[in-house]
């Protein structure tokens, strides 16, 4: 079974970078999607980054040219790359691997 486990979250300012990593366990890594998905206090869940297996790329509206999803088999883990933060970027971020394991979640807090 997979499990997955966030970090690299924190408190920045707005216009700041932050980089979310997701380590994997339990093997066939290299073999899913895996995304990144956020939840701000009092709303759902809403996905931010896709990857797929053949590294093709998605993003929501709001974070494209901002965000970078990316992957490094080698060490079983997936980053999310987070530049020009906005307070409406607040919540806190999981990672999954889009069948059915999620991590633990890892907040990220943008003030103004």
């Amino acid at each position: 079974q997979v499990q997955l486990v966030e970090s690299g979250g924190g408190l920045v300012q707005a216009g700041g970078s932050l980089r979310l990593s997701c380590a994997a366990s339990g093997g066939g890594f290299s073999l899913y999607g895996m995304a990144w998905y956020r939840q701000a206090p009092g709303k759902q869940r809403e996905m931010v980054a896709g990857l797929t297996s053949i590294d093709t790329t998605a993003y929501a509206d709001s974070v494209k040219g901002r965000f970078t999803i990316s992957r490094d088999n080698a060490k079983n883990t997936v980053y999310l790359q987070m530049n020009s933060l906005k307070p409406e970027d607040t919540g806190v971020y999981y990672c999954t691997d889009l069948v059915g394991a999620w991590g633990q979640g890892t907040q990220v807090t943008v003030s103004s």
